[in-house]
């Protein structure tokens, strides 16, 4: 019974949340793909270059976030990073731009 209780909460609490996936463009013009459940919180940490941020982005001396999409739940968002991060970088980049009539081509 308890154990129900706790999923349905969690499962509440979860509708109410959104998730991002995200790309940053790195100073040295690569691409980094990411999901978070607060895009602000999280590219202030990327920012920071803290323990938090992904160790891939404290190499670079800055960045800029280029292109975010929202999902309901972070096993969405999940699956869309996973996606992304298999394409090919003339793909990443299309969708960077918005060119939806080219990405369907890729």
């Amino acid at each position: 019974m308890m154990s129900s209780v706790l999923r349905e909460r969690s499962e509440s609490k979860e509708l109410k949340m959104s998730y991002t996936v995200y790309i940053l463009r790195t100073s040295s013009n690569t691409l980094y793909i990411g999901q978070t459940n607060n895009l602000d919180k999280r590219v202030k940490e990327h920012q920071k270059k803290s323990n938090k941020s992904a160790k891939y982005i404290r190499y670079f001396s800055s960045f800029q976030l280029v292109y975010s999409e929202k999902y309901a739940s972070r096993k969405q968002a999940m699956q869309r990073e996973s996606q992304l991060k298999k394409w090919s970088r003339a793909k990443k980049e299309t969708l960077v731009l918005g060119d939806k009539v080219a990405l369907k081509k890729l």
